[in-house]
């Protein structure tokens, strides 16, 4: 009797409910993409969880073939914790969006992301609350016209991968929903790294915010605005890559390259660096004064919460055996209200 498990193939992940996102919508280009990374790193399906929370993105569970949890609004980071420390062989994914995950939700996804529980988060990030017909979110830009800000937002916006950076977020990435080949291999990445990995997809929403992020996926502008990292090389783009990113003093500036300047001088990506200063920086690189990069932008190992622990759970039954809920509930002071 055979105990090989059968190959999955993409369509093995996708249950049988019909996908409601609008025409046109980036999520499409996200859920293909995870379906097929999930067939190729070969997962069992009783083996992964998507949680989500409230927002468009949030309808992911229902369209895996998975184990899923459709919880409260900003709160999926905390029914991820919860699951993963009571069953740590489980694969699971917090999928969010900039509404969900940075606004009621931003307290939860710090603390998951600071504490490096190992299981992976994707912020759909498209700067306005879709589901709710387009108000502005903690992402949208500084004079931004929404429903909610007729005048033009005031707020300014919150960068993601900053955020993560800050909480010592140990794998940190961005990638874009309609490059799909750099999406697909980011999101593999994001599966295979021990810790808490954080991906923020720019994801456009073609209803209320339509173009949100053309500047980086139109094919005549994003040479020059988008610039992919690779661990080890240097900062390289423009199309004919004839321009770099290199610091002056703590500042990274626009060089071109060839003007007494090599590939030398240029800032080379390390995502492996203990110190995450670099990748701050990396992360504070905006459009329209430098190109925005995407991919991974840092990538250690580090000590993860739930196997902490679970190490101490274990500790103290050795030390202690296991427990007695009746003797805890009847041990030390107790009194009788008559």
């Amino acid at each position: 009797m055979s105990t090989e498990l059968p190959v999955l193939k993409d369509k093995d992940y996708a249950s049988d409910q019909d996908v409601r996102w609008c025409p046109g919508c980036g999520d499409y280009s996200i859920l293909a993409q995870m379906k097929k990374v999930l067939s190729s790193i070969g997962v069992p399906r009783e083996n992964l969880v998507f949680v989500s929370g409230i927002g468009c993105s949030s309808r992911f569970p229902y369209y895996m073939n998975t184990y899923g949890i459709h919880s409260i609004h900003g709160r999926a980071p905390a029914f991820a914790t919860g699951l993963k420390c009571t069953r740590p062989e489980l694969q699971i994914w917090v999928i969010t969006g900039d509404g969900d995950g940075l606004s009621i939700g931003g307290n939860h996804l710090m603390h998951c992301i600071r504490r490096n529980m190992d299981l992976n988060i994707v912020l759909f990030n498209n700067r306005i609350y879709g589901l709710t017909k387009g108000q502005y979110s903690p992402t949208s830009p500084l004079g931004k016209v929404t429903k909610s800000t007729p005048m033009g937002v005031i707020d300014n916006p919150l960068h993601p991968l900053s955020i993560a950076i800050g909480c010592e977020g140990t794998f940190v990435a961005r990638s874009i929903d309609v490059n799909i080949k750099h999406l697909g291999e980011t999101l593999r990445r994001a599966a295979e790294h021990r810790g808490t990995s954080f991906v923020e997809v720019y994801q456009n929403c073609n209803v209320f915010n339509d173009g949100a992020w053309s500047y980086a996926t139109d094919r005549d502008t994003k040479s020059d605005t988008i610039i992919e990292l690779e661990h080890g090389k240097p900062l390289v783009f423009g199309k004919n890559r004839d321009k770099g990113i290199r610091l002056n003093g703590m500042d990274p500036e626009i060089v071109e390259l060839g003007k007494g300047i090599s590939e030398d001088d240029l800032l080379f990506h390390d995502e492996k660096a203990a110190e995450p200063s670099l990748a701050y920086l990396l992360s504070r690189m905006r459009h329209p004064e430098f190109p925005e990069p995407i991919g991974v932008f840092r990538a250690v190992d580090k000590p993860r919460y739930d196997e902490e622990l679970n190490r101490q759970i274990d500790a103290a039954r050795a030390k202690l055996g296991p427990g007695d809920l009746n003797r805890l509930f009847n041990t030390g002071d107790t009194w009788t209200v008559a």
